[in-house]
């Protein structure tokens, strides 16, 4: 067990499936890891609470510690609320809400709201504060830029002046595994889908194509039947519809997306797939680690809430 003392600190990233928590340093260098599939959707309080006696007990030195994801939710520990964008760090360090989970001292990091003035929606997030934060203070993205966070839930963000000005949540990732497990086109998939020519045809099919994403769905069980799709490329002509349709809405709410060189933060499966889809549309992109960025959005919270004290 690495040697640490109360200048390191405690970043979890805390979700639905999954707990992600990180020691780091005072000069925000990951020491040490710990993963869990102790998500807030599968505990109890108990629970959340034996799942932070043992990140306490693996750590015992460390000094502050964060939390960021679904613990802060109505289904959490605690309700963290949200943050209004336009906000950056400050905003967020600022609104921490401190809380005990077991015998372990935490701030739980909120989640952040919007009102996008293209089409006066809302939209929120929770989680991914710390990543886009992380980004910023990493210097992976300039002051003003738009990125992706590809996912179950997919969200597209428009950074102004060093802050999250907006953003738009895609159910893109959540639509493939639940017509994957059931329904119609269940019988008709095959694979969990990659780049390649089906998924190319997919993205500027939906992209580019006059029929909304109800009719080109079926589609994809009509060209399989008829001979015009093979059973073996069927998943992947769908992930690229979705993709397809998915980057036209980001396209419509964020026109600047179409000169961009958009940041990718996520695993490498599906930012590759995203990296492909853009491609396709001509649209640059490049892949970021999920984890590089939420260990620096942790140390970065962690910085400015010793200055706001």
């Amino acid at each position: 067990m690495p040697q640490h003392d109360i200048d390191s600190i405690i970043g979890i990233n805390w979700g639905s499936s999954n707990l992600r928590a990180y020691l780091l340093g005072a000069d925000g260098r990951m020491l040490d890891s710990h993963e869990a599939p102790a998500g807030v959707a599968m505990l109890q309080r108990e629970g959340m609470a034996a799942a932070a006696d043992e990140i306490r007990v693996r750590w015992p030195n460390a000094g502050s510690a964060y939390a960021a994801g679904m613990i802060g939710s109505n289904v959490g520990w605690v309700d963290a609320g949200y943050v209004d964008c336009p906000a950056g760090v400050e905003t967020v360090a600022q609104s921490l809400v401190p809380t005990r989970i077991g015998t372990l001292d935490v701030s739980i990091v909120p989640g952040m709201a919007c009102v996008r003035a293209v089409d006066g929606a809302p939209d929120v997030l929770r989680g991914e504060e710390t990543e886009l934060l992380g980004l910023l203070s990493g210097g992976n993205v300039g002051p003003d830029a738009l990125v992706a966070l590809p996912g179950t839930h997919t969200k597209w963000i428009q950074l102004n002046n060093g802050r999250v000005e907006s953003f738009m949540t895609s159910m893109s990732g959540e639509l493939f595994d639940r017509l994957a497990s059931g329904g119609l086109l269940a019988s008709v998939l095959e694979g969990p889908g990659a780049p390649g020519p089906a998924f190319a045809q997919g993205v500027r099919t939906a992209a580019n194509g006059m029929l909304g994403l109800g009719a080109l769905l079926f589609g994809v069980r009509a060209r399989m039947i008829r001979g015009a799709l093979p059973r073996d490329q069927t998943s992947s002509y769908l992930r690229g519809l979705l993709a397809g349709a998915e980057i036209a809405d980001a396209l419509a709410l964020f026109p600047a997306l179409r000169s961009a060189s958009v940041p990718l933060v996520g695993s490498g499966p599906v930012t590759r797939l995203y990296q492909a889809a853009l491609a396709e549309l001509g649209i640059e992109a490049h892949a970021i680690a999920s984890a590089e960025a939420v260990i620096r959005g942790f140390s970065a919270i962690h910085i400015m809430a010793g200055t706001a004290r």
